[in-house]
C-alpha cells in the first residue's frame, strides 16, 4: 500500500495515538518518550525526528491553560486553604502533564514525516512517487 495519501491531519493523528504515521499500525515508541528508530511493521524509518522540547512546551500551554482557570474559579468561589489547593492542583498537573506528554510528542512527529522535515524529505519524496518504505530485517542473534 502506497502511503502518500496519508494527510496531515491523519499522520499527526496516528502519531497522537502511539502509532506510526505511515501505516497506522506499528508502535511509534520504545519507551515512554524514546521514539523507535523505525516501525516495527511497515519499516518507515522515524530516527530522524526532532521533536526536542516543543511537545513539552506545549503541554505546559494546554495544561496551564485548563488547570489555572479552574484553580483561580475556586480560589475565588470558596477560599480553601493553601496546603489543599497544593494537595489538589499539583497532582492533576503532574498527571494530566505526564499524561498528554508522549500523545503529543507523538503529533509533533507526525508532523515532521508528514510535511518532509528533518531527515523525512527522502521518505516524502519516496511516498510522493508511489513507492513503499524498504523493510528491515533483523538478523537472529548468534548464541
Amino acid at each position: 500500500m502506497a502511503t502518500g495519501s496519508v494527510s496531515l491531519a491523519k499522520a499527526m493523528w496516528r502519531g497522537f495515538r502511539g502509532k506510526c504515521p505511515s501505516c497506522g499500525e506499528g508502535h511509534m515508541f520504545g519507551r515512554f518518550l524514546k521514539v523507535a528508530h523505525a516501525c516495527d511493521h511497515c519499516g518507515e524509518e522515524l530516527s530522524h525526528q526532532r521533536a526536542d522540547d516543543f511537545p513539552a512546551y506545549l503541554v505546559m500551554v494546554v495544561v496551564g491553560h485548563l488547570v489555572v482557570p479552574v484553580i483561580l474559579a475556586v480560589e475565588t468561589a470558596y477560599a480553601p486553604p493553601v496546603w489543599l489547593q497544593l494537595a489538589v492542583w499539583l497532582p492533576v498537573t503532574l498527571f494530566a502533564s505526564l499524561a498528554l506528554l508522549q500523545p503529543t510528542k507523538g503529533a509533533i512527529v507526525g508532523l515532521q514525516w508528514q510535511i518532509g522535515m528533518h531527515g523525512f524529505e527522502a521518505g516524502k519524496l519516496r511516498r510522493e512517487a508511489g513507492q513503499l518504505a524498504p523493510v528491515l530485517v533483523k538478523a537472529p542473534r548468534a548464541a
